[in-house]
């Protein structure tokens, strides 16, 4: 088996080739959106030029536009384990979550609950927390940590009741990179007869997911975080999306997934999506796509690591930086949140865009995070790295964040 090196990886995207200052440019804001490689945006333009229709009409490019969308269902269910039916496309995961949680509170009544965490991006919060407001729905919160950055499992088990319908939890936090027990989660729902929706945006790009094997019953991932195009996909078991009865138009098909999708889709972010994880999938180009992915995964897991350490270790050698989080050797993601002291977060992320290092800032739509660690509006500042990061450019960010320390 022959898996990419980090070099070979990096020459399938043009934007590293970009200058800042006369710096080449760093991407370190993943977790808020990957870069793109060439192949993703060859088969979105060659499905644009060539094959652009709607669907199911009775001519050569609208058959090539089905196919092309029930192509890419077969993809995102390899990469799931799941069947394609069970996969629905969707503008965003935040607007997915909407859709699927208005359908399912119709369900519900005054008195029913929803479990949530502190530890959450708010996309898996406000969506069950209107059915609050619309339905009288409770809505209880599992308490975070702040010292950790890891969710509190004596307040996630007072939270479960016979009541509880649902449990909405993320698989890793994208502020802190923390990764969550759902299995643990899901067990807790299941003691209960609770559904659980997982929202694995920031947990996708970096652990393959295994559905059958985790047993949720729905699960929403972004592909712009996984090196593809802006497009939604919500996973959902074939019998649950089934019987739901979600908001669509008369003549829109009845049948899961179609059921699940409104208006017309964005059919070139459809064979984009596709694209990404088959992109995923070359760089251990051995066996089937999911054995190829599984492969790939391992290798830029291991790769990921190391680098996420000597993120951590360099950081955490510097007077006045503050690390959240959890440490290196427990479960999280290669997304290292930090603090310089006096120095606000916008400013930092400024100062290490002079010198061609580009970090994101604030709360990341996780404000609960930030508001539990008591950062204030400012929040926190995000490193994240992916399938093209170097080691050589961990160390550029070291020396960055030490020069602002030093000049402060």
């Amino acid at each position: 088996m022959t898996l990419a090196s980090t070099a070979d990886i990096r020459a399938n995207f043009p934007a590293l080739k970009r200058n800042h200052n006369n710096h080449p440019v760093a991407y370190f804001d993943g977790p808020g959106g990957t870069q793109v490689p060439r192949q993703v945006v060859e088969a979105m333009s060659d499905y644009l030029y060539n094959h652009n229709a709607n669907t199911h009409w009775a001519y050569p490019t609208s058959e090539e536009t089905d196919a092309a969308i029930e192509a890419a269902r077969q993809t995102c269910a390899e990469f799931l384990n799941a069947s394609p039916r069970e996969i629905a496309f969707g503008a965003n995961m935040t607007t997915l979550t909407f859709h699927l949680a208005r359908a399912l509170g119709k369900r519900w009544q005054s008195g029913d609950e929803i479990v949530v965490t502190e530890l959450d991006h708010h996309a898996n919060v406000a969506p069950w927390h209107y059915l609050q407001i619309e339905r009288g729905i409770s809505l209880q919160t599992v308490k975070m940590t702040p010292e950790t950055g890891q969710l509190d499992w004596e307040s996630f088990e007072r939270s479960v009741t016979k009541r509880t319908k649902l449990i909405a939890i993320g698989a890793a936090s994208n502020a802190l990179g923390t990764i969550n027990d759902v299995a643990r989660a899901i067990k807790l729902a299941r003691s209960v007869g609770a559904l659980v929706f997982v929202d694995a945006v920031h947990y996708v790009p970096h652990a393959l997911i295994d559905v059958q094997a985790l047993d949720c019953d729905f699960l929403g991932m972004s592909a712009y975080k996984f090196y593809g195009p802006h497009e939604g996909v919500l996973f959902g078991k074939i019998g649950l999306l089934e019987a739901i009865d979600f908001p669509k138009l008369i003549p829109a098909p009845d049948a899961a997934p179609e059921n699940v999708e409104t208006g017309t889709q964005n059919q070139e972010g459809i064979v984009g999506t596709a694209a990404a994880i088959d992109f995923l999938a070359s760089i251990a180009a051995a066996g089937t796509r999911r054995e190829c992915l599984s492969n790939a995964y391992d290798e830029l897991h291991r790769r990921s690591a190391a680098l996420a350490e000597r993120l951590w270790n360099g950081l955490a050698s510097l007077d006045g930086v503050r690390l959240y989080g959890p440490p290196p050797n427990l479960p999280r993601t290669p997304t290292v949140g930090f603090t310089i002291d006096g120095v606000a977060s916008t400013e930092v992320s400024r100062r290490l865009a002079t010198r061609g290092l580009f970090l994101s800032h604030g709360d990341f739509y996780a404000a609960t995070v930030v508001e539990r660690l008591g950062l204030g509006a400012e929040g926190l500042v995000r490193a994240g790295c992916a399938c093209y990061t170097t080691a050589d450019e961990i160390d550029r960010l070291i020396e960055g964040v030490e020069e602002i320390v030093k000049v402060k």
